[in-house]
This record gives structure tokens, C-alpha cells and sequence, in this order.
């Protein structure tokens, strides 16, 4: 196997993972929007106004990333706005952390106040700084084996 074929099928392998957890975090948050805005408004980042309104949108915009990244269409923009998702999520766990929220990161569904004992931050964090790295990998070469990107 040649090194070019070996990139290209690390290159699928990350884009798999990363729209993966996109369709799958997306996919659980869609059903009860309302939860979804009640995590972010724990984070206490945003204006509540526009935390509720990124709340909302966010399981829609993560279940079409995902999408795109699985099938491999569009691949440079859709690793960009992957990329932008995970560092925002990036920074609100360590916002939430430094903050000394206890906060469930509602990555996958649920999120709000929980007990101190129960956060996961260096967990939520290590996840989403690995993803972020996938993102960065297809953004810088988004050419990977299996995508509709090179049917077009």
C-alpha cells in the first residue's frame, strides 16, 4: 500500500469519527430542543437571549456536518465548521471549568447543573481537543478514499 492510499484512508478513518460523533451528538439533542438550550445557557457564556437561539440550532447544524463529513461531500468547509464547533466546545469546558461550574457538558443529549463529584472535564475536553485535531487534519487534506468529493 502506498503512502499516498495510507493518508487517504487515515483521512476517511478521522472524517468516519469526527461526523460521527457530530450526526450522533446531533441526533440526540434533536428530539428536546429545549434541553439543549438549558445546556448551553449553563455554560453561562453567551447572553441567555442567544445561548436559547445557538441551543436550538446547534443539534441541526451538528446532525448536517456530520452528514456532509460521513459522506464525504464538501469535505474542506464541513471539516471547518466541524473544526469551529469543537473549538467552541473547547472553550466553553474550559470557560465552565475555570469557572467552577458543575455543569454536564451536554455533549449528547441532557447538560445543566450536576453535582461537583460528577463533571468530566479533562474527559469532555481530551474528546474534543482530539476531534478538533481530526478537523484540522481534513481541512488541511480533505482528499480521502470512499467520499463523494471525488465523484463530483
Amino acid at each position: 500500500m502506498t503512502r499516498e492510499r495510507r493518508l487517504d484512508l487515515l483521512g476517511t478513518l478521522l472524517r468516519l469519527v469526527l461526523g460521527g460523533v457530530l450526526l450522533v451528538a446531533g441526533a440526540l439533542k434533536v428530539t428536546n430542543l429545549g434541553a439543549s438550550a438549558l445546556a448551553v445557557r449553563a455554560y453561562q457564556l453567551l447572553p441567555y437571549d442567544l445561548a436559547g437561539y445557538v441551543g436550538y440550532a446547534l443539534p441541526v447544524v451538528e446532525i448536517i456536518v456530520g452528514l456532509l463529513l460521513i459522506l464525504g461531500l464538501f469535505t474542506r468547509a464541513a471539516a471547518v465548521l466541524g473544526g469551529l464547533l469543537m473549538l467552541a466546545f473547547v472553550i466553553g469546558i474550559c470557560w465552565a471549568w475555570a469557572k467552577g461550574l458543575s455543569i454536564d457538558c451536554g455533549c449528547f443529549g441532557g447538560g445543566g447543573e450536576i453535582s461537583s463529584g460528577r463533571t468530566a472535564y479533562p474527559l469532555d475536553f481530551a474528546r474534543d481537543l482530539v476531534l478538533l485535531l481530526a478537523a484540522g487534519w481534513l481541512v488541511r487534506r480533505p482528499a480521502t478514499a470512499y467520499a463523494l468529493d471525488a465523484r463530483l
